[in-house]
């Protein structure tokens, strides 16, 4: 996964250069889209690499702390509702015009509770959500990690929408405490149209409310030969997409080169 906002040839070839493929390309929340897409459109054709999935976040979000993501991040904060399902159908259109078949975001928490406000109110934002992608031709994905895996099954089948996916994060389950990845995987399978191969630790101990650390792929505690077996069991046929989000550019794209050779090894 790499983000926009750079000139996009320069960044297409970084990613080539350690081996990438193709990808998923992260929208920030404050980066201006007009004019973009063409210019993605053409360097992306130009340089012969696949986009696969339009990630969308937000003006506003942090992943400081647990309660903070639960403050801040995705469909759930009552008062940027408005704007950011505004934001996801423009970004949307961004990935139509590019090309890109499918979009996705971190919704935020999802209550347990079916009759809570906050439930049934992103419940009819992601069918709106879903109904504009069907419109473009584009599934959308729910990101893994902010709830456990039946809870996510329970909103996924009451959403009941025919393009909503999951796009399936190991690291997040971790991450968040919420599961083991693997597990979660085989509850989730049979919804899972892509993934993120991304490793971390898991919360410390003794502080609450802390978020797990992110780590390379490989020296964390997803377990990814495990976590790549159950991939090849459910029969996923999709690309293996790289995330890691560290500050460093020099250092994310050295742990991005290690990790695709990593899962060159691992899928055999």
């Amino acid at each position: 996964m790499f983000w926009a906002g750079r000139d996009p040839a320069e960044t297409i070839r970084e990613l080539k250069s350690v081996g990438a493929r193709c990808g998923q390309i992260g929208i920030a929340g404050d980066l201006p889209l007009a004019g973009a897409a063409a210019k993605w459109k053409f360097a992306l054709d130009a340089e012969r690499f696949t986009v696969v999935t339009a990630f969308c976040a937000y003006k506003g979000e942090s992943y400081a702390d647990i309660p903070t993501v639960k403050n801040t991040v995705g469909f759930i904060p009552h008062g940027t509702r408005v704007e950011r399902e505004k934001r996801t159908y423009e970004v949307s259109d961004f990935a139509r015009d590019c090309g890109i078949p499918s979009l996705a975001t971190h919704i935020g928490f999802v209550p347990e509770d079916t009759s809570n406000p906050d439930y049934i109110a992103v419940r009819e934002m992601v069918r709106r959500v879903c109904d504009h992608c069907a419109k473009n031709k584009q599934t959308f994905a729910l990101e893994t990690g902010q709830e456990g895996a039946e809870t996510l099954l329970e909103f996924f089948i009451d959403v009941n929408r025919p393009n909503l996916g999951i796009n399936f994060d190991p690291a997040n389950m971790i991450l968040y405490g919420t599961g083991d990845p693997v597990e979660a995987l085989g509850t989730l399978a049979a919804h899972v149209i892509s993934v993120h191969c991304k490793d971390g630790d898991w919360p410390p101990k003794g502080v609450p409310g802390a978020l797990g650390e992110e780590k390379p792929l490989g020296q964390g505690s997803v377990g990814m030969e495990r976590f790549i077996n159950k991939l090849k069991s459910i029969h996923f046929k999709g690309p293996l997409n790289i995330e890691r989000e560290v500050l460093d550019q020099s250092q994310r794209m050295l742990d991005i080169a290690m990790g695709v050779k990593l899962l060159e090894k691992l899928r055999g």
